[in-house]
């Protein structure tokens, strides 16, 4: 499933009401950043979509800022210990947050005790896409389109992997359930969810569409739905919303973002926000997104606030009506 150029507009800006920020003197200081290595706090494992990002994200800053770039894992816990990390490190512009939207979303309705106000203690910088979602339904279901698996579960017990309870795909199967009056399952997984799907021990799983490709290719599974919007990789794959899926949860985007202490000067801020949008047009970059099927590079902070607060209502209306106990 984003600052600005005086100061008063840069606190309208800010995340929630991160007013009162302390900009006073900083632009002094900041003509003298970075002067050592910048932290960028990934919350996803290793060798993930959103891992190779960060890097290569990590990799461009580096090269324009004269200072090495660090990516460090800390995942767990939907990216609360990473937004914890960074939220207690200083306001410098040294240590960075790359994270999902559910970290600084979906995470206030899934964990009642949230050691971090996503509204109150991160300013965003930027936002890329992570690529569209894909529903593959296993070939045991015969279904080429949305409308042909959902005759398959009315007539059949149906289980659909998610990575998570509480995540996008997890809202897909209550959305779908909510319009047909259907009861999928939704099978909460991690990284294991493909192998049980090639194996038919559930009927459909979603992910990017890098993780389908080994299905695909073999015959186990056919991609039949996308979103939210339909992807280069698969153009002739439509879209939910186009096969008459009417829940808002597909009007969502989300976002990977680049996020950071909401106490940093906004000249860094802002000089990492162009940067961001820069590195999205770099070779390595462009071509990471065409291996995963990623098709909207880096935005700056502008665009990350004006989604962020568009559609995060939205999300917590959803997440909220999956009826979970917070952690």
């Amino acid at each position: 499933m984003s600052r600005i150029v005086t100061r008063r507009t840069f606190v309208k800006a800010g995340l929630g009401t991160a007013a009162a920020l302390p900009f006073t003197g900083a632009r002094t200081w900041a003509q003298a950043w970075p002067s050592r290595p910048i932290k960028i706090v990934c919350s996803i494992f290793a060798g993930g979509a959103t891992d190779l990002l960060a890097r290569a994200y990590g990799d461009y800053l580096s090269q324009r800022l004269g200072q090495p770039v660090v990516v460090e894992n800390k995942p767990g816990a939907g990216g609360t210990l990473a937004a914890q990390t960074v939220k207690e490190s200083p306001a410098d512009g040294y240590t960075l947050l790359f994270a999902l939207s559910g970290t600084m979303v979906q995470n206030r309705v899934l964990y009642k005790n949230l050691p971090y106000d996503p509204d109150k203690d991160f300013v965003l910088i930027s936002i890329m896409s992570g690529g569209s979602i894909v529903f593959a339904a296993h070939r045991s279901t015969g279904a080429t389109n949305v409308k042909e698996f959902v005759e398959y579960a009315r007539r059949n017990n149906t289980n659909v992997g998610t990575w998570g309870a509480g995540a996008a795909p997890h809202m897909v199967v209550a959305e779908m359930n909510k319009q047909f009056g259907l009861q999928i399952e939704a099978v909460h997984y991690g990284r294991s969810m493909w192998p049980d799907f090639d194996a038919g021990i559930i009927q459909a799983a979603q992910g990017s569409y890098y993780s389908t490709i080994n299905s695909q290719q073999t015959g186990t599974g056919r991609v039949i739905a996308v979103w939210p919007s339909r992807t280069r990789k698969l153009p002739d794959v439509p879209t939910f919303a186009e096969q008459g899926i009417t829940s808002r949860l597909f009007g969502l985007r989300g976002y990977i973002c680049l996020a950071g202490p909401s106490a940093m000067p906004r000249e860094i801020v802002e000089r990492l926000s162009t940067l961001m949008v820069e590195a999205g047009r770099s070779e390595r970059v462009q071509r990471l997104m065409d291996t995963h099927g990623i098709d909207e590079a880096a935005q700056g902070y502008v665009e990350a606030r004006r989604l962020h607060e568009a559609e995060k209502p939205v999300w917590i209306e959803l997440v909220r009506s999956l009826g979970l106990t917070p952690q």
